[in-house]
This record gives C-alpha cells, sequence and structure tokens, in this order.
C-alpha cells in the first residue's frame, strides 16, 4: 500500500508536511483509461481530474492534499470526500493574490492543515524536519527547451525528454515550484512560521489562476532556452490565453500540444515531437553517412491507407515511384512495396546505398538506416519539386497537416489534426461508403451543385447520420457532396490560418486527386494550389532526398 501523502498543486505546503513526518508525491501518473472515473464523475471534467479520480479508486493514493486551484479540484474532492476512499483528504483554499489579507489568510489554512495532518500522523510540529525540508529549486544553465503550461503527466514528459535533440526543464503547472530559494527566519515561533510561509508560497512563480500573473514571463525570457513546448489539457482553459500570448511576443519554436492525460493521447503526440525536434536540430540528419555504392538511394513513406516508395539516382532524378495498399502490418505493406520498386527499377535490394524511412509505421520498418517525421520529409519532398512552395497541404488517411516552409524547404512550422478523423482521407473514404459510390466517383461529384448545403459536425459518425438523413430528404447527390468538402476544405483552411500560411500552396497525397475538394479548398484559402503529378509520392520522395545526403562518393 502507498504510505506518502499525495499533492497536486505547486502551492500545496509539503515542507509543513514534511515536518510531521510526511513522505510526499507528486500525483502525476497518465493512466490507460478513466473506466473507474467516469462511473462516478461528470464527462466534462479535464483529463487530469478524471486521472485523480482513477488512481484513488484503483487504491494506488491513501492520503491526499488538494488546493482548491479550480472548479475541478473541487468537484474532485466532493467526490472523494463522499468515495470514503481515503484514509486522509484535505483541501486548501489558496487565494488568488498575494497581498497582506491573503497572506493572513493563507497562514490560517496552513494552522487548520498543521492540527488535522498532525492528529492523523499522531505527531508534533518538527521544526528541524521544516527547516530541512527547503531545498532550492534547480535550474539548467546551458542551452535546453522548457516544457510550459497546463500540467504535463509523467509518462509524457518523459517522451518529450527522448524525443528532444537538448535538455528538457519541465515548467509546466505543478513542476515550476519555487519554494526553497530563502530558508525559514531563525528564533521564529510557530505563528510567525507559518506567516513567513505562507508568503513563500503566494510569492512563487505564479500559475495562471492568480490575478497577477506577469512574473510568470521569467519562464520563457531566458537566454539559453531554445525552444518551448505548451501543453494543455482538454477542458482546462486555464492556459489558452497564455500560449496565443508567448507565440505573439516570443521569437523561439512554439509547438502547442494538447493530451486528454491518458498514456494513449500521450502517444497519438509523437509524430508532432519528433517533428519539432528535426525543425530545432537539423543538424542530427547529418552524419552515419554510408559509402557510395551504385549511387541509388531509397524512401518508404508508410501511411495508414498506403505506402508509398521512391528510388532516386546519384542524381537525385526519381527512377521509380510505387503506391501500395499498406494492409494489416507497416513492415509487411513496406517490404512489397520496396519489392515492387525495385523490381519496376530493374535493381536488386544491395543496390540501394542508403534508406529512409517515413509515415506513422517507419518506426516499424526494421530495413531503414534512419527514421525521419512525414512532417520533414513532406517539407523537403514539396521544396524539391517546387522550390517556390511555402505551404504544403497534406491531407492524409489518418490526419491532416499543413506545413510552413522557408527558402530552403526547411520546417517552420506545422499544425496537425490527428485527434479523430474529422477531416481527413478517412473522413472522406467513409461517407463515400455511406453514399455507395467510390473514391473516384466521389472526387468529380459535386463541382456542380445546386443547394449549398452545410455539414454542422466534422465528426465522422454525426456527420454520417447528418448525409443519411439528407439521402432520406431526398437531396442532390451533388449537394451533398459539396457539403461534404466545403466541411473538410473549412477545417483545412483553418489548419492553414492557424500556422500562417502564405503563397505559394501546394497540395499533396492522394486526396489532392479529389477535383472538387481541391475546388472548394483553393475557394476557402483565396488561392491556387499547385499539384504536382508526384504529389502522392511526396512523403516518400523527402525520404529519398534525406537518404541521398547520407551517402558519399
Amino acid at each position: 500500500m502507498n504510505n506518502k501523502t499525495s499533492y497536486v498543486c505547486k502551492y500545496t505546503p509539503i515542507e509543513l508536511l514534511q515536518a510531521f513526518g510526511g513522505v510526499c508525491e507528486n500525483l502525476n501518473s497518465m493512466p490507460e483509461g478513466f473506466e473507474l472515473a467516469d462511473q462516478i464523475a461528470h464527462p466534462n471534467i479535464c483529463g487530469f481530474g478524471k486521472a485523480l479520480l482513477e488512481a484513488v479508486m484503483g487504491g494506488k493514493v491513501k492520503e491526499l492534499v488538494l488546493v482548491n486551484c479550480c472548479d475541478t479540484i473541487r468537484s474532485v474532492y466532493d467526490v472523494l470526500e463522499a468515495s470514503g476512499k481515503l484514509d486522509f483528504l484535505y483541501i486548501i483554499d489558496m487565494l488568488h493574490c498575494s497581498d497582506a489579507c491573503s497572506r493572513e489568510r493563507t497562514a490560517v489554512q496552513l494552522k487548520g492543515l498543521a492540527r488535522a495532518y498532525g492528529a492523523y500522523k499522531g505527531k508534533a510540529f518538527d521544526e528541524a524536519k521544516f527547516r530541512a525540508a527547503f531545498i532550492p529549486p534547480k535550474r539548467l544553465h546551458e542551452p535546453y527547451l522548457t516544457v510550459l503550461g497546463a500540467r504535463m503527466g509523467t509518462e509524457l514528459f518523459e517522451m518529450v525528454q527522448k524525443s528532444m535533440p537538448l535538455p528538457v526543464e519541465n515548467n509546466s503547472c505543478v513542476n515550476n515550484r519555487s519554494v526553497g530559494t530563502l530558508q525559514p527566519p531563525e528564533g521564529a515561533d510557530f505563528h510567525e512560521l507559518m506567516d513567513w510561509y505562507a508568503g513563500e508560497l503566494l510569492h512563487q512563480v505564479p500559475c495562471m489562476r492568480m490575478m497577477d500573473n506577469t512574473g510568470r514571463k521569467q519562464l520563457y525570457h531566458d537566454p539559453n532556452l531554445k525552444g518551448i513546448i505548451y501543453h494543455t489539457v482538454k477542458f482546462c482553459d486555464f492556459y489558452s490565453f497564455e500560449y496565443a500570448d508567448i507565440k505573439h511576443h516570443s521569437n523561439l519554436p512554439l509547438l502547442k500540444i494538447e493530451s486528454d492525460y491518458t498514456v494513449q493521447s500521450s502517444g497519438q503526440l509523437l509524430t508532432r515531437l519528433e517533428a519539432f525536434a528535426e525543425s530545432i536540430d537539423p543538424a542530427q540528419f547529418e552524419g552515419k553517412e554510408k559509402k557510395m555504392g551504385k549511387g541509388y538511394v531509397a524512401g518508404i513513406d508508410s501511411g495508414s491507407t498506403s505506402t508509398d516508395v521512391v528510388i532516386l539516382n546519384k542524381k537525385k532524378e526519381i527512377i521509380t515511384g510505387i503506391i501500395l495498399p499498406t494492409g494489416a502490418g507497416a513492415a509487411i505493406g513496406a517490404e512489397r512495396a520496396l519489392e515492387e520498386a525495385l523490381k519496376a527499377a530493374k535493381l536488386e535490394r544491395e543496390d540501394i546505398d542508403a534508406l529512409v524511412t517515413t509515415g506513422y509505421g517507419r518506426t516499424a520498418i526494421e530495413d531503414g538506416d534512419r527514421s525521419i517525421t512525414e512532417i520533414t520529409c513532406h517539407a523537403r519532398g514539396a521544396h524539391y519539386l517546387d522550390p517556390e512552395v511555402r505551404t504544403v497541404v497534406d491531407i492524409g488517411g489518418q490526419d491532416s497537416k499543413v506545413i510552413r516552409l522557408d527558402e530552403n524547404g526547411a520546417v517552420v512550422n506545422f499544425v496537425m489534426n490527428d485527434k479523430c478523423a474529422a477531416g481527413t482521407g478517412r473522413f472522406l473514404e467513409m461517407m463515400a461508403r455511406t453514399m455507395e459510390m467510390s473514391l473516384d466517383k466521389m472526387s468529380v461529384t459535386g463541382l456542380q451543385y445546386d443547394e449549398d448545403i452545410t455539414i454542422s459536425s466534422m465528426c465522422t459518425v454525426f456527420a454520417e447520420s447528418e448525409v443519411v438523413s439528407l439521402i432520406a430528404q431526398n437531396k442532390k447527390t451533388d449537394d451533398i457532396v459539396h457539403g461534404l468538402n466545403k466541411a473538410v476544405a473549412s477545417k483545412t483552411a483553418s489548419l492553414a490560418k492557424r500556422v500562417g500560411g502564405e503563397e505559394k500552396y501546394m497540395m499533396t497525397g492522394g486526396v489532392s486527386k479529389n477535383q472538387g475538394l481541391v475546388k472548394t479548398l483553393e475557394e476557402k484559402l483565396g488561392t491556387k494550389l499547385f499539384i504536382s503529378d508526384k504529389a502522392q509520392l511526396c512523403g516518400a520522395l523527402g525520404a529519398a532526398l534525406f537518404a541521398a545526403d547520407m551517402v558519399v562518393e
């Protein structure tokens, strides 16, 4: 059984708890799901609140001290108090400012906690332990990246650390605790210590719940800071405003990610994290040179729908390009596609000097020399096809992405929609199935329409219901398909706006063959989309170009 006292907020007086013999633990792990929490909580509380309930209801926590920092924590406290699952449960009403009145009120709160926790532990306040608990916070003094925003789960932060080319400091929520810089005053009695301690807690680097949070700027105004990963939790609004401010007032590389506080959601963010890492440190693509043999290189783009292969010669000319369905396994699909590409080029596997993999299945392909995200590979491939392109739109089978490039084809910024099938090729595929038509037929349907129908939901399940309803109302097929195209185009155009899209635009991927969608998207963007005859091979092409960089004569 866990005999530690868990806490969830940096304003928690953990030094006071340690003075009574408590062993404190930051409760920050991400569960697989919310099976237990969903049975007792409102569905719209934030993921962290559910994770907290999941841990307690699963018997992982027996002592818990909360700070009343938001409605979710208050709700969680009420649920846990009624459950009777905890041996010790306490909530502190920490105020939202640090003036003299707040300090006095906080000191009262601290004394109340001391009485309750001391009685629970059966111990008296130990001043020596209290003083020893104040440890100065450590800060990085070398080039580093930082995580800001709402709390980030331990599992997700470990993934961030493994993905990044520089050390990462976790300055999100509870993790930027700054108590400990000063030591308690000598000769003070308990009441004086609590008054001083209240001031120390309230004068930390403020969180976004505080009325005056301007002091947070010190978290990202550091000459050693080289980039920011901004994390938010679904249904938590506290940190949305800060992200917008940083975006407009900082020139540092910035990536925004959101999780629902489950391990599953963190896994979906890996591509974004790796692409961000690649944009920060392009030098990681250097090294690992391979001796040139016959001068052929290959790139494999293992996507959710298709697996694409491009083979280049020593002049970086495309020798062959193959597109095959991925099938049930990424590795098997990649092997089959490479075999077909080699056969078409009349080459053997040993003729390939270097092989780079990309796409969602890239890590499952063991035959590659290097793995690079599809974000970076699409940028490289698009620049090869047209060096004037500055914005790439790729609507894939599993996600949609918009990438902004510089004049050298490097990624300046990107956004992705990969939380569900909304606005992706899979969405169009399922709608075509609902309307009993092929994707080829759907791609030319809706070019001419009479009624400007709006599909109100981008959720695939709800949109399907809308389409069935429209069919039942005898709406014209062209009108319905146009409504679907407009829905996807609107979603994609909003991504382009978020990324700061600029001329010249290129569309890549298999969905670029959908004439109706392309036309509607051009209307939404107010510009023409350049579509190469190699559009669907763009990711594999970029991977092959990176493979060519590895080969030296």
